[in-house]
């Protein structure tokens, strides 16, 4: 049982990138968290953390023996709350990173609710459209739009997008209005995620590359770029809800709006999993369900 020593302020310190703020974390000293990895480094004969006076970093063994800890200090904890699920309350923190306007306005709402359930759970939510790296950065799950490609990961589906393409009145009045997805070739496009529009023309996939004056990979200011009249744009139905309801801008080419892209849950593909990741998880797939843009 020796081996096991050390192993939480281990993972304390890597997670917290120091022994201040991982003692702070444990409620213990600095001292007893530096003598505990100590004591397990000389166990190992391996050097877990490289220490300078500015900041600590895992080495590459380090690294590779944190997942396998990360992993068993996981499982532990789901013992432990599976013993006494009669009467354990969900607590810790929760890390989330999402981006755009679902995440914001959908899926934030959401996990307020779920916040409110468990007072002893704090939620840090980080809106960032950059990939995560759960082992470094240290988010329990993301939420993403679109097309997946790391294999490695879980991706749970939360809920489809169908698009709409719109555009102001006074750029129709000064470039025409388009009747057919080819005819975007001759009009300015306001691109965000890429610049390949995905049609639906009688049934057939039709893709057009557009081209334009503006691009962002800001959903929020895609819609402002639109209502300035700077050019048609083309994403998720509920990017344009105020707009549309103001009249700053108006639908066009509906016939051939695509079914779009879905909303996902992805997180780290691993044998256990927090509870209050597990739950979190769990509530938002069951609240989107049902759900239509």
């Amino acid at each position: 049982m020796d081996s096991f020593e050390g192993l939480i302020e281990f993972v304390a310190v890597a997670e917290n990138q120091g022994f201040s703020s991982a003692a702070k974390r444990l409620g213990c000293s600095v001292s007893h968290v530096s003598r505990q990895v100590s004591r397990l480094e000389e166990r190992l004969g391996s050097v877990l953390l490289a220490r300078t006076t500015r900041q600590i970093n895992l080495t590459q063994a380090g690294l590779t023996y944190y997942q396998q800890c990360k992993d068993l200090i996981n499982g532990l904890e789901q013992a432990n709350e599976q013993v006494s699920s009669q009467q354990f309350q969900v607590s810790g923190t929760l890390r989330v990173s999402g981006a755009g306007p679902f995440a914001e306005q959908f899926v934030a709402p959401v996990l307020m609710d779920f916040a409110e359930q468990h007072p002893k759970l704090t939620i840090e939510m980080d809106f960032n459209t950059r990939m995560v790296n759960f082992v470094d950065d240290g988010f329990d799950f993301t939420i993403r739009y679109g097309e997946l490609s790391d294999s490695n990961l879980i991706a749970r589906k939360l809920a489809i997008r169908p698009m709409m393409a719109v555009a102001s009145q006074t750029y129709l009045q000064q470039h025409g209005v388009p009747n057919r997805p080819s005819q975007l070739k001759n009009h300015y496009c306001i691109i965000s995620n890429n610049d390949h529009w995905l049609f639906n023309n009688a049934g057939v996939p039709e893709s057009i590359k557009v081209s334009g004056r503006w691009r962002s990979n800001n959903s929020h200011v895609v819609v402002m770029a639109a209502e300035q009249g700077l050019g048609i744009a083309y994403m998720p139905k509920n990017s344009f809800k105020q707009s549309l309801k103001s009249g700053r801008l108006v639908p066009l080419l509906e016939p051939y709006w695509g079914k779009g892209a879905s909303s996902w849950i992805v997180y780290q593909n691993k044998r256990f999993l927090p509870i209050r990741t597990r739950l979190a998880i769990d509530y938002l797939l069951q609240h989107f369900a049902d759900w239509v843009e």
